[in-house]
Protein backbone atom coordinates (compact mmCIF):
# COMPACT_ATOMS: atom_id res chain seq x y z
CA UNK A 1 0.00 0.00 0.00
CA UNK A 2 1.48 3.35 -1.09
CA UNK A 3 1.81 6.11 1.51
CA UNK A 4 -0.30 9.21 0.79
CA UNK A 5 1.59 12.04 -0.91
CA UNK A 6 0.12 14.66 1.45
CA UNK A 7 -1.52 14.50 4.88
CA UNK A 8 -4.22 17.04 3.87
CA UNK A 9 -3.94 18.69 7.29
CA UNK A 10 -3.48 22.24 5.94
CA UNK A 11 -6.07 25.01 5.90
CA UNK A 12 -5.33 27.72 3.32
CA UNK A 13 -6.47 31.31 3.81
CA UNK A 14 -6.13 32.83 0.35
CA UNK A 15 -6.20 36.61 0.06
CA UNK A 16 -6.74 39.16 -2.62
CA UNK A 17 -4.61 42.26 -1.90
CA UNK A 18 -5.82 45.69 -3.04
CA UNK A 19 -8.99 46.79 -1.20
CA UNK A 20 -8.88 43.52 0.75
CA UNK A 21 -5.74 43.92 2.87
CA UNK A 22 -4.98 47.57 2.03
CA UNK A 23 -7.45 50.45 1.52
CA UNK A 24 -5.71 51.81 -1.61
CA UNK A 25 -4.08 50.43 -4.72
CA UNK A 26 -0.56 49.19 -4.03
CA UNK A 27 0.88 51.39 -6.80
CA UNK A 28 0.06 54.56 -4.84
CA UNK A 29 3.60 54.99 -3.38
CA UNK A 30 5.00 54.61 -6.92
CA UNK A 31 2.93 57.54 -8.19
CA UNK A 32 3.79 59.62 -5.15
CA UNK A 33 7.53 58.99 -5.51
CA UNK A 34 7.59 60.15 -9.14
CA UNK A 35 4.94 62.87 -8.69
CA UNK A 36 2.61 61.26 -11.23
CA UNK A 37 -1.12 61.98 -11.22
CA UNK A 38 -2.58 58.64 -10.12
CA UNK A 39 -6.07 59.31 -11.48
CA UNK A 40 -4.67 60.40 -14.86
CA UNK A 41 -2.56 57.23 -15.10
CA UNK A 42 -5.55 54.97 -14.47
CA UNK A 43 -7.71 56.96 -16.93
CA UNK A 44 -5.06 56.30 -19.56
CA UNK A 45 -5.00 52.59 -18.64
CA UNK A 46 -8.78 52.32 -18.84
CA UNK A 47 -8.72 53.94 -22.30
CA UNK A 48 -6.04 51.62 -23.72
CA UNK A 49 -8.44 48.84 -24.84
CA UNK A 50 -10.29 51.30 -27.08
CA UNK A 51 -7.04 52.86 -28.26
CA UNK A 52 -5.57 49.53 -29.40
CA UNK A 53 -8.87 48.31 -30.80
CA UNK A 54 -8.55 50.93 -33.53
CA UNK A 55 -5.44 49.00 -34.66
CA UNK A 56 -7.28 45.65 -34.41
CA UNK A 57 -5.15 44.59 -31.44
CA UNK A 58 -6.64 42.73 -28.50
CA UNK A 59 -5.22 43.38 -25.06
CA UNK A 60 -5.84 42.05 -21.54
CA UNK A 61 -7.73 44.71 -19.61
CA UNK A 62 -6.55 43.37 -16.25
CA UNK A 63 -2.82 43.49 -17.01
CA UNK A 64 -2.34 46.19 -19.65
CA UNK A 65 -1.41 48.56 -16.83
CA UNK A 66 1.90 46.68 -16.55
CA UNK A 67 2.76 47.65 -20.13
CA UNK A 68 1.79 51.26 -19.38
CA UNK A 69 4.17 51.28 -16.41
CA UNK A 70 6.93 50.13 -18.76
CA UNK A 71 5.99 52.92 -21.16
CA UNK A 72 6.42 55.43 -18.33
CA UNK A 73 9.83 53.86 -17.58
CA UNK A 74 10.97 54.14 -21.23
CA UNK A 75 9.81 57.75 -21.38
CA UNK A 76 11.82 58.59 -18.27
CA UNK A 77 8.75 59.40 -16.14
CA UNK A 78 9.39 56.42 -13.86
CA UNK A 79 13.12 57.01 -14.19
CA UNK A 80 15.30 53.95 -13.47
CA UNK A 81 12.44 52.07 -11.82
CA UNK A 82 13.65 48.65 -10.73
CA UNK A 83 12.49 45.79 -8.53
CA UNK A 84 14.49 47.08 -5.56
CA UNK A 85 12.55 50.35 -5.66
CA UNK A 86 9.28 48.46 -5.99
CA UNK A 87 10.10 46.52 -2.81
CA UNK A 88 10.88 49.82 -1.07
CA UNK A 89 7.45 51.12 -2.09
CA UNK A 90 5.96 48.05 -0.43
CA UNK A 91 7.31 49.21 2.92
CA UNK A 92 5.09 52.30 2.66
CA UNK A 93 1.81 50.43 2.34
CA UNK A 94 -0.82 50.97 5.02
CA UNK A 95 -3.02 48.00 5.88
CA UNK A 96 -6.56 47.70 7.16
CA UNK A 97 -6.99 47.53 10.97
CA UNK A 98 -5.74 44.25 12.40
CA UNK A 99 -3.35 43.43 9.55
CA UNK A 100 -0.76 41.91 9.67
CA UNK A 101 -1.41 40.83 13.28
CA UNK A 102 -4.39 38.72 12.23
CA UNK A 103 -2.18 36.43 10.10
CA UNK A 104 -0.03 34.96 12.90
CA UNK A 105 -2.89 35.21 15.42
CA UNK A 106 -5.32 32.88 13.63
CA UNK A 107 -2.45 30.54 12.79
CA UNK A 108 -1.46 30.33 16.46
CA UNK A 109 -5.03 29.84 17.71
CA UNK A 110 -5.76 26.95 15.36
CA UNK A 111 -2.38 25.24 15.56
CA UNK A 112 -2.19 25.45 19.37
CA UNK A 113 -5.69 24.14 20.06
CA UNK A 114 -5.00 20.70 21.66
CA UNK A 115 -7.38 18.64 19.52
CA UNK A 116 -6.00 20.28 16.36
CA UNK A 117 -2.39 20.16 17.50
CA UNK A 118 -2.71 16.40 18.01
CA UNK A 119 -3.34 16.04 14.28
CA UNK A 120 -0.75 18.66 13.29
CA UNK A 121 -3.31 20.88 11.62
CA UNK A 122 -1.70 23.94 10.08
CA UNK A 123 -2.78 27.33 8.72
CA UNK A 124 -1.08 28.73 5.62
CA UNK A 125 -1.67 32.20 4.15
CA UNK A 126 -1.45 32.87 0.42
CA UNK A 127 -1.88 36.03 -1.66
CA UNK A 128 -3.20 36.02 -5.23
CA UNK A 129 -3.20 39.47 -6.82
CA UNK A 130 -3.19 41.17 -10.21
CA UNK A 131 -0.85 43.69 -8.57
CA UNK A 132 2.94 43.76 -8.46
CA UNK A 133 4.64 40.94 -6.60
CA UNK A 134 7.75 42.90 -5.63
CA UNK A 135 5.64 45.55 -3.88
CA UNK A 136 3.84 42.85 -1.91
CA UNK A 137 7.12 41.14 -1.02
CA UNK A 138 8.49 44.44 0.28
CA UNK A 139 5.50 45.01 2.55
CA UNK A 140 5.19 43.97 6.17
CA UNK A 141 2.76 41.18 5.25
CA UNK A 142 5.41 39.18 3.39
CA UNK A 143 6.82 37.58 6.56
CA UNK A 144 3.47 35.92 7.24
CA UNK A 145 2.58 34.43 3.85
CA UNK A 146 3.50 31.05 2.45
CA UNK A 147 3.54 32.19 -1.16
CA UNK A 148 2.47 35.06 -3.44
CA UNK A 149 1.03 34.92 -6.95
CA UNK A 150 1.22 38.35 -8.60
CA UNK A 151 2.82 40.14 -11.56
CA UNK A 152 6.60 40.39 -11.95
CA UNK A 153 8.87 42.56 -14.08
CA UNK A 154 12.21 41.52 -15.59
CA UNK A 155 15.26 43.78 -15.33
CA UNK A 156 18.07 41.70 -16.80
CA UNK A 157 16.68 40.40 -20.10
CA UNK A 158 18.23 37.25 -21.53
CA UNK A 159 19.31 38.16 -25.05
CA UNK A 160 20.20 36.01 -28.08
CA UNK A 161 22.92 33.46 -27.29
CA UNK A 162 22.60 34.15 -23.57
CA UNK A 163 23.29 30.46 -22.82
CA UNK A 164 26.81 30.73 -24.19
CA UNK A 165 27.49 34.41 -23.56
CA UNK A 166 25.44 35.46 -20.53
CA UNK A 167 25.08 39.14 -19.76
CA UNK A 168 24.35 40.51 -16.34
CA UNK A 169 23.70 44.16 -15.73
CA UNK A 170 25.24 45.76 -12.63
CA UNK A 171 22.60 46.32 -9.95
CA UNK A 172 23.01 50.11 -10.20
CA UNK A 173 22.17 50.05 -13.92
CA UNK A 174 19.09 47.88 -13.72
CA UNK A 175 15.56 48.98 -14.50
CA UNK A 176 12.44 47.03 -15.34
CA UNK A 177 12.10 46.48 -19.08
CA UNK A 178 9.78 43.52 -19.66
CA UNK A 179 6.88 41.63 -18.09
CA UNK A 180 8.01 38.34 -16.59
CA UNK A 181 4.73 37.04 -15.18
CA UNK A 182 1.21 38.38 -15.35
CA UNK A 183 -1.90 37.19 -13.58
CA UNK A 184 -5.40 38.42 -14.31
CA UNK A 185 -8.76 37.91 -12.65
CA UNK A 186 -9.41 34.71 -14.61
CA UNK A 187 -5.95 33.14 -14.26
CA UNK A 188 -6.20 33.63 -10.51
CA UNK A 189 -8.02 30.31 -10.68
CA UNK A 190 -4.82 28.67 -11.97
CA UNK A 191 -3.09 29.76 -8.76
CA UNK A 192 -5.93 28.15 -6.78
CA UNK A 193 -5.27 24.84 -8.54
CA UNK A 194 -1.53 25.17 -7.92
CA UNK A 195 -2.20 25.57 -4.19
CA UNK A 196 -4.65 22.67 -4.38
CA UNK A 197 -2.14 20.32 -6.03
CA UNK A 198 0.92 21.54 -4.11
CA UNK A 199 2.97 22.66 -7.10
CA UNK A 200 4.51 25.40 -4.97
CA UNK A 201 5.79 22.76 -2.54
CA UNK A 202 6.88 20.02 -4.95
CA UNK A 203 8.25 21.48 -8.16
CA UNK A 204 7.94 18.15 -9.95
CA UNK A 205 4.15 18.56 -9.82
CA UNK A 206 2.82 20.63 -12.71
CA UNK A 207 -0.53 22.40 -12.44
CA UNK A 208 -1.70 20.26 -15.37
CA UNK A 209 -0.53 17.03 -13.76
CA UNK A 210 -3.27 14.46 -13.27
CA UNK A 211 -3.66 13.95 -9.51
CA UNK A 212 -6.67 12.31 -7.89
CA UNK A 213 -8.67 14.83 -5.87
CA UNK A 214 -8.17 12.88 -2.66
CA UNK A 215 -4.38 12.93 -3.21
CA UNK A 216 -3.99 16.70 -3.55
CA UNK A 217 -2.17 18.74 -0.91
CA UNK A 218 -4.92 21.19 0.08
CA UNK A 219 -8.46 20.13 -0.85
CA UNK A 220 -10.70 22.95 -2.03
CA UNK A 221 -12.94 22.39 1.00
CA UNK A 222 -9.96 23.31 3.19
CA UNK A 223 -9.66 26.74 1.54
CA UNK A 224 -11.04 30.15 2.49
CA UNK A 225 -10.87 32.92 -0.12
CA UNK A 226 -11.13 36.55 1.01
CA UNK A 227 -11.54 39.34 -1.54
CA UNK A 228 -13.38 42.57 -2.18
CA UNK A 229 -15.40 42.49 -5.35
CA UNK A 230 -16.84 41.31 -8.67
CA UNK A 231 -13.38 40.88 -10.22
CA UNK A 232 -12.92 37.88 -7.91
CA UNK A 233 -16.01 36.04 -9.15
CA UNK A 234 -13.97 33.40 -11.08
CA UNK A 235 -12.23 32.30 -7.88
CA UNK A 236 -15.42 32.59 -5.82
CA UNK A 237 -17.14 30.32 -8.35
CA UNK A 238 -14.42 27.65 -8.26
CA UNK A 239 -14.41 27.45 -4.47
CA UNK A 240 -18.19 27.52 -4.15
CA UNK A 241 -18.39 24.71 -6.69
CA UNK A 242 -15.91 22.55 -4.76
CA UNK A 243 -17.23 23.33 -1.25
CA UNK A 244 -14.58 25.87 -0.29
CA UNK A 245 -15.43 28.99 1.77
CA UNK A 246 -15.79 32.50 0.32
CA UNK A 247 -15.90 35.87 2.05
CA UNK A 248 -16.08 39.44 0.75
CA UNK A 249 -14.91 42.59 2.54
CA UNK A 250 -15.61 46.29 2.13
CA UNK A 251 -14.04 49.43 3.67
CA UNK A 252 -15.66 50.47 6.93
CA UNK A 253 -18.57 52.88 6.30
CA UNK A 254 -18.33 52.72 2.49
CA UNK A 255 -21.98 52.44 1.34
CA UNK A 256 -21.16 51.79 -2.32
CA UNK A 257 -18.75 48.98 -1.52
CA UNK A 258 -21.20 47.56 1.02
CA UNK A 259 -23.91 47.38 -1.66
CA UNK A 260 -21.45 45.67 -4.00
CA UNK A 261 -20.49 42.86 -1.61
CA UNK A 262 -24.08 42.48 -0.39
CA UNK A 263 -25.07 41.85 -3.99
CA UNK A 264 -22.37 39.18 -4.18
CA UNK A 265 -23.97 37.39 -1.25
CA UNK A 266 -27.50 37.90 -2.59
CA UNK A 267 -26.36 36.24 -5.82
CA UNK A 268 -24.73 33.42 -3.83
CA UNK A 269 -21.26 34.40 -5.03
CA UNK A 270 -19.96 34.54 -1.44
CA UNK A 271 -21.03 32.87 1.77
CA UNK A 272 -20.40 35.86 4.01
CA UNK A 273 -19.22 39.46 4.03
CA UNK A 274 -18.12 42.14 6.46
CA UNK A 275 -16.02 45.23 6.98
CA UNK A 276 -12.30 45.03 6.21
CA UNK A 277 -11.48 45.15 9.91
CA UNK A 278 -9.47 42.22 11.19
CA UNK A 279 -9.19 43.19 14.85
CA UNK A 280 -10.48 40.87 17.57
CA UNK A 281 -14.26 40.82 18.01
CA UNK A 282 -14.93 42.31 14.56
CA UNK A 283 -17.42 40.40 12.42
CA UNK A 284 -14.74 39.56 9.87
CA UNK A 285 -12.32 38.30 12.55
CA UNK A 286 -15.01 36.11 14.11
CA UNK A 287 -16.27 34.75 10.77
CA UNK A 288 -12.80 33.76 9.60
CA UNK A 289 -11.83 32.23 12.95
CA UNK A 290 -15.12 30.34 13.21
CA UNK A 291 -14.83 29.05 9.65
CA UNK A 292 -11.20 27.96 10.11
CA UNK A 293 -12.27 26.18 13.31
CA UNK A 294 -15.07 24.37 11.47
CA UNK A 295 -12.66 23.20 8.78
CA UNK A 296 -10.11 22.06 11.38
CA UNK A 297 -12.82 20.15 13.25
CA UNK A 298 -13.84 18.45 10.00
CA UNK A 299 -10.22 17.46 9.31
CA UNK A 300 -9.98 15.92 12.79
CA UNK A 301 -13.20 13.96 12.23
CA UNK A 302 -11.97 12.66 8.87
CA UNK A 303 -8.58 11.64 10.24
CA UNK A 304 -10.04 9.89 13.29
CA UNK A 305 -12.58 8.06 11.13
CA UNK A 306 -9.79 6.93 8.82
CA UNK A 307 -7.73 5.82 11.82
CA UNK A 308 -10.64 3.82 13.21
CA UNK A 309 -11.33 2.15 9.88
CA UNK A 310 -7.65 1.33 9.39
CA UNK A 311 -6.81 0.08 12.88
CA UNK A 312 -10.16 -1.44 13.79
CA UNK A 313 -11.36 -2.44 17.28
CA UNK A 314 -8.75 -4.14 19.51
CA UNK A 315 -9.42 -7.79 20.47
CA UNK A 316 -10.88 -8.57 23.92
CA UNK A 317 -11.03 -11.61 26.23
CA UNK A 318 -14.38 -12.97 27.44
CA UNK A 319 -14.30 -13.70 31.17
CA UNK A 320 -17.48 -14.95 32.84
CA UNK A 321 -19.53 -13.51 30.04
CA UNK A 322 -17.88 -10.06 30.39
CA UNK A 323 -15.50 -8.38 28.02
CA UNK A 324 -12.03 -7.49 29.23
CA UNK A 325 -9.59 -5.61 27.04
CA UNK A 326 -6.44 -7.37 25.91
CA UNK A 327 -3.12 -5.71 26.74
Amino acid sequence: MNAPLFLKNVIALIWDFDKTLIPNYMQKPLFQAFKVDEEKFWREVNSLPGHYQTEDIKINKDTIYLQHILTYVREGIFKDLNNKKLREFGKQLEFFPGIPEFFPKIKKIIENTPKFKKHEIQIEHYIISTGIRQIIMGSKISDYVEDVWACDFIENIAGPNYLSTPTKLPLENRKISAIGYAIDNTTKTRAIFEINKGTNKITEIDVNSSILKNERRIPFHNMIYIADGPSDIPVFSILNQYHGRTYAVYPQGDERSFAQVKKLQDNKRVQGFGEAVYEESSQTYLWLLSTATEIATSIVADRERTLSETVGTPPVHIVNGKKESSN
